[in-house]
């Protein structure tokens, strides 16, 4: 991925985690961070499993930007594409480890879960594409240095 910006992955990183975390976890409520290997109705072990996975989220999101803070502006299809790459990479990661290796949760629990961890996947495996693409495509219109 040379064509993407570290800082930019990395904020991506925290972003990625951050959405799913909101989205999944908190608005959809399909599940919880630990909801695979505990049982939901401890609601305190539950929130502790999550909190602790936003507040890796934010140090993800803080580094990101102390990485960007040390480094010269760059164009902003190079920053978004990072960030669409680093999200795509954290679903790729959460997907396979989280839920296929450690059973951890499922992006759904019940008869179809399976599917939702598919498309999860197939999610972040598109949003890799396009941050690289964005990318890319900056870096084709403008010679090297220019912004």
């Amino acid at each position: 991925m040379k064509h993407v910006d570290g800082a930019a992955l990395v904020l991506g990183l925290g972003i990625g985690g951050f959405v799913d975390g909101i989205v999944i976890h908190q608005l959809l409520g399909w599940h919880h961070m630990l909801s695979g290997w505990y049982p939901l109705d401890d609601v305190h072990l539950m929130m502790l499993g999550d909190g602790l996975f936003h507040l890796l989220c934010l140090l993800l999101v803080l580094v990101g930007i102390g990485m960007l803070n040390r480094r010269p502006p760059m164009p902003n299809a190079v920053l978004a594409g990072g960030i669409l790459t680093g999200w795509g990479v954290f679903n790729l990661v959460e997907g396979i480890v989280d839920h296929q290796i450690l059973g951890l949760h499922h992006v759904r629990h019940g008869p179809d879960q399976l599917a939702y961890d598919i498309a999860f996947l197939v999610v972040g495996a598109l949003l890799v594409a396009a941050g690289i693409f964005t990318s890319r495509s900056r870096l084709r219109r403008a010679p090297e240095g220019s912004s």
